[in-house]
């Protein structure tokens, strides 16, 4: 089985590393991630520049550009083999909820699941106390699972595991995405010369996160599991805004 894997936080960091570690013992891997963080940087291609890809001394690929582009890049140009499988992470922190719209980790798992290829968003809820390897084994557990009972159709999934030991987690929960209040205002500041500066505020706390939702399985404990799609119609409005229209 030959799986890619790519993440938003960089091609030297801690999480990748684990996963990749934990990974090539069951599945042939290729690393292709951005050159440096590019969290947040959500599904953007780059089109006003050429990309550059560089092998670094531990084997890992890296890219001058986005999560999208690593993946893009790799299966569209770079591989001789389509891969089996694409799995984006560790991440260090969670992508739960509205997060899902922003990360560059789900991103990187979403360009596989457009170019028809399972994908995976494996993430760390929380990460400060660094239990990457709790989540490289799930992902693990995954990649088991899915050789040994295939799922067809291409599938993504986002998936958030708690930041404990492997052998405290409570079991694996299909969730759906919750929803997180508004997020916390700008940061205003100053820089030396007199500039206004503005740095993004933290993401809101989360507001739908009860029985079900992927913020309640995290906070039990539990790896969630939600199924995503990338179909953004909303049918139940349709009919409204076509009446809106003719009116």
């Amino acid at each position: 089985m030959r799986i890619l894997l790519s993440n938003d936080d960089g091609y030297f960091a801690p999480g990748l590393a684990c996963l990749a570690e934990l990974l090539s013992e069951v599945a042939e891997i290729i690393v292709v991630a951005p050159e440096r963080d590019r969290s947040g940087s959500s599904n953007s291609l780059t089109l006003d520049r050429p990309l550059s890809l560089h092998k670094s001394h531990n084997g890992f690929y890296y890219v001058n550009g986005t999560p999208t582009d690593c993946v893009h890049l790799a299966v569209t140009g770079m591989l001789d083999v389509m891969p089996d499988m694409i799995i984006s992470g560790v991440n260090s922190g969670a992508n739960m909820g509205d997060d899902t719209i922003y990360s560059g980790t789900v991103a990187a798992a979403t360009e596989g699941f457009l170019l028809g290829i399972p994908s995976l968003a494996v993430s760390l809820v929380d990460a400060s106390r660094g239990n990457f390897v709790t989540a490289a084994r799930v992902a693990v557990d995954m990649v088991k699972r899915f050789r040994e009972n295939e799922i067809h159709d291409p599938v993504l999934l986002n998936i958030n595991v708690p930041d404990i030991a492997y052998q405290q987690l409570e079991g694996i929960e299909v969730t759906r995405l919750g929803r997180r209040h508004k997020a916390e205002p700008v940061i205003k500041s100053q820089s030396p010369r007199g500039e206004s500066l503005y740095w993004v505020g933290a993401a809101g706390a989360a507001q739908d996160a009860g029985k079900g939702t992927d913020f309640y399985a995290a906070q039990h404990n539990r790896v969630s599991v939600t199924p995503l799609q990338i179909d953004l119609t909303r049918y139940d409005q349709l009919d409204l805004i076509t009446k809106w229209l003719n009116n």
